[in-house]
């Protein structure tokens, strides 16, 4: 039997009493009684989404709390459906309302109360934290995919966030990270991938040349894509229907010389003269596109 409460009976009760906030916070179904009306910015319930642009909030760092953070209606929406278990909501009422039903508490109030909280206006107007969900074992993620990504030193989360999205809609089916690249569950990259990072599983790779070697005991062609002329041009590698891998490296200098030896081709994207490389995002689409 479902009871049903007053907006401000709840309210009351979650300012005061600790443990009907913990019911609230891990019930399985939400309604409208889980919208509380805040106006205090200092109120401890919003400290999930407290001073979001400094360092300490970034997940990577140390301090950080390591929650995912998802801004906007669209990218709320796919943290919603993911398996991330979502915390709180923190937004404008007709942001909130737009989602429909939700599985957390969800905290309306003013942009100017959000913007004071947030240490930053927000005019998506709304935002969703959660906890982290496993990663899938390198193994696993290599034995259900037919196509990757493995990166090797993408350090900017923008970057890094560009690819997730590229990923999700080329039909890549993982990433793995090697050493060097940033977290790809920071804000930044959360929003710049429009959630598809949430979508994409990923798995971190300290060692790449161990993870080349579980790729390959898994049928995988690892291909390492480098602007390098000795490169075989990408359409003419031979790699469309295979089980492939595509390595790509860091933003400034690209694949390491012990990471191109350890492919087993290097591939390269023809390009017009003057024009020596691509971004590691724009690159990635267009090898994802070429092996589909």
């Amino acid at each position: 039997m479902q009871v049903t409460i007053s907006e401000k009976t709840l309210v009351q009760r979650l300012r005061f009493d600790p443990l009907d906030y913990e019911r609230c916070s891990h019930a399985g179904k939400w309604d409208t009684a889980r919208v509380i009306e805040i106006d205090d910015p200092a109120d401890p319930r919003l400290d999930d989404f407290r001073d979001l642009s400094t360092a300490d909030r970034r997940p990577d760092r140390p301090g950080g709390r390591g929650l995912v953070i998802a801004e906007g209606v669209v990218v709320v929406e796919r943290l919603l459906a993911s398996p991330y278990p979502v915390r709180a909501l923190l937004g404008v009422r007709r942001r909130v309302e737009a989602l429909g039903e939700l599985p957390a508490p969800a905290y309306v109030t003013t942009p100017e109360v959000m913007a004071e909280v947030v240490g930053f206006h927000l005019n998506r107007g709304v935002l969703a934290a959660a906890d982290r969900a496993p990663q899938p074992a390198v193994e696993d993620l290599a034995r259900r995919s037919t196509r990757l990504a493995v990166l090797e030193g993408v350090g900017d989360h923008e970057n890094l966030g560009s690819l997730f999205r590229n990923a999700a809609a080329l039909g890549v089916d993982g990433v793995l990270l090697g050493p060097g690249c940033s977290d790809p569950l920071y804000r930044r990259s959360v929003r710049v991938s429009m959630g598809h990072v949430l979508r994409v599983p990923f798995a971190t790779v300290p060692d790449l040349g161990r993870g080349l070697d579980v790729l390959r005991h898994n049928g995988f062609r690892v291909a390492a894509l480098t602007p390098r002329a000795s490169a075989v041009n990408l359409q003419d590698a031979g790699l469309r229907g295979q089980r492939v891998a595509v390595m790509l490296g860091s933003e400034g200098h690209g694949l390491t010389e012990e990471a191109i030896t350890a492919a087993d081709l290097a591939v390269r994207i023809p390009m017009a003269s003057g024009v020596d490389s691509l971004n590691v995002a724009t690159a990635a689409a267009i090898a994802f596109y070429a092996i589909a």
